[in-house]
């Protein structure tokens, strides 16, 4: 092989080198970006429906063939969802995303696991102060907003695993809330129960409507109606030209 050849192909392997490192960074910061996103205040712009484009079904049909199981295992990091597969379990992704003043353990699920913290309860509206142990899951739970076995009533049944998995483990669909909050909710959708805290009716509902039309679930009449309700106390935006 000739020098020139040589230095051709040197000069190739650190352009390669360069931009898959530019490649790489871009990705993890993307998924970063997913997991450690604010929460902003939804606005609604006058006129705009926040269902537009799910199907309103009469009333929803409670199967008895639900599983979690189905949902994959619990808080997998093995799933494509935003933040899966960065080294940390979907809990701990969630907890850090949503605590303040968290100190940071080594744990076998996430090197980087929230020890310690404070939630501000966006269903209660109270603080609730999270410590890692034995019933730290007592205090402070991750909620889906659409509850797994609701989005298994409402067309999740008919899924691919993976995209059960994904939905199970996707950030937009997943909240840190006081644990008796979240026992309250249960599998219940927004026509018969809305989080005490009124003020963050807006995002609840704006967020269930989110995530039901990007996963294309129908949503039950009386839960419409409480969605369309609850998105009137959102802040209105710019009327469209």
């Amino acid at each position: 092989m000739s020098n020139r050849t040589m230095l051709i192909v040197a000069i190739a392997a650190a352009i390669a080198v360069v931009v898959a490192y530019q490649v790489s960074t871009r990705y993890r910061l993307l998924r970063a970006n997913a997991v450690a996103g604010q929460r902003n205040i939804p606005t609604l712009v006058p006129g705009q429906d926040p269902l537009a484009g799910v199907i309103v079904v009469p009333k929803r049909i409670r199967s008895s063939d639900y599983q979690r199981s189905e949902f994959g295992d619990a808080w997998s990091d093995d799933t494509d969802a935003p933040s899966g597969r960065n080294g940390c379990d979907t809990r701990n992704d969630i907890l850090n995303r949503d605590l303040t003043d968290k100190s940071f353990v080594y744990t076998r699920r996430c090197p980087s696991a929230v020890g310690a913290g404070l939630l501000h309860d966006p269903y209660t509206g109270v603080q609730v102060a999270f410590m890692r142990g034995p019933k730290s899951g007592d205090a402070v739970q991750i909620d889906h907003i659409v509850p797994l076995a609701y989005a298994w009533d409402m067309g999740a049944r008919e899924w691919q695993p993976a995209t059960r998995w994904r939905f199970a483990n996707d950030p937009a669909n997943l909240i840190a809330v006081q644990g008796q909050a979240n026992k309250d909710k249960g599998d219940q959708a927004p026509g018969s129960w809305m989080p005490p805290n009124k003020a963050f009716w807006c995002q609840y509902s704006m967020q269930f409507a989110e995530v039901v039309r990007g996963y294309r679930l129908s949503v039950d009449e009386r839960s419409a109606n409480a969605i369309r309700k609850a998105a009137q106390s959102c802040p209105r935006g710019p009327t469209p030209h």
